[in-house]
């Protein structure tokens, strides 16, 4: 499993904390042990720029996904194929308030925002409510998993 993190948000951030669940979701998910994913950690500024140039809607928003080889989750008699899953971009900042808002910690909302870009990268949605119950079900399920304890079902944004 490839999963690359590249921090230029400036803030410090637990990197080894988010390779560890995006693996333990790969598992879970029966992504094929070699598939590619690259996690972006960027300030509101570059995320502002990012959300114009991938959503053209303006403001730094806290999660983007831009999904690759278009993979979806496997089974255990056929995992995921090998390919380059996608990339997301998450903004630390974005989430330290969010977090705030929420009441848990910041780490917990960056782990809950690595989750659910991810689960874009998978063809998951939440435009309407069966796509919204079912993703934010697995998204629930599956930080509840990584942490041990009851996990955050959304963000504020």
């Amino acid at each position: 499993m490839s999963i690359e993190i590249n921090n230029e948000s400036g803030v410090k951030v637990d990197e080894e904390q988010l390779v560890a669940l995006s693996r333990y979701i790969f598992e879970r998910l029966f992504i094929h042990p070699q598939a590619e994913l690259s996690v972006l950690l960027v300030d509101e500024e570059a995320m502002e720029k990012l959300h114009i140039e991938l959503m053209d809607e303006p403001g730094a928003t806290d999660v983007l996904s831009v999904p690759m080889d278009e993979l979806t989750p496997g089974t255990p008699d056929k995992p995921t194929p090998q390919g380059m899953l996608g990339d997301i971009a998450i903004c630390p900042q974005v989430a330290e308030v969010q977090a705030r808002h929420a009441g848990h910690s910041t780490q917990d909302e960056m782990l809950l925002l690595a989750t659910h870009g991810i689960l874009h990268l998978l063809g998951y949605d939440h435009e309407d409510p069966e796509e919204k119950a079912e993703m934010f079900g697995l998204q629930r399920e599956l930080l509840t998993g990584f942490t041990g304890k009851e996990a955050p079902v959304e963000t504020t944004q």
